[in-house]
């Protein structure tokens, strides 16, 4: 994985995209702060394959709990609270 600067990367962009498509991820700076990465288009796709999953919300996933557990709620009053 390279990093280059912005003005870097405008002088040899074509290197760079050479650099992706070989499946190099380059991160191009901006004022030393990453900004962008280059990577190949297989690289892409596979990322927003894994961004279109569904992933189930938190109470799906703690209904997956195995064993299962059973809770009570607590019957007691509440404190009272000066406001």
């Amino acid at each position: 994985m390279s990093t280059i600067s912005v003005a870097e990367a405008k002088a040899g962009f074509a290197g760079l995209v050479d650099e992706a498509a070989n499946g190099e991820f380059v991160t191009i700076t901006r004022h030393g702060k990453p900004a962008a990465v280059l990577v190949s288009v297989e690289a892409a796709e596979a990322a927003k394959r894994a961004l279109k999953k569904p992933r189930p919300n938190f109470g799906d996933f703690l209904l997956t709990f195995p064993g299962g557990v059973e809770l009570e709620r607590n019957p007691s009053k509440m404190r009272d609270i000066d406001l």
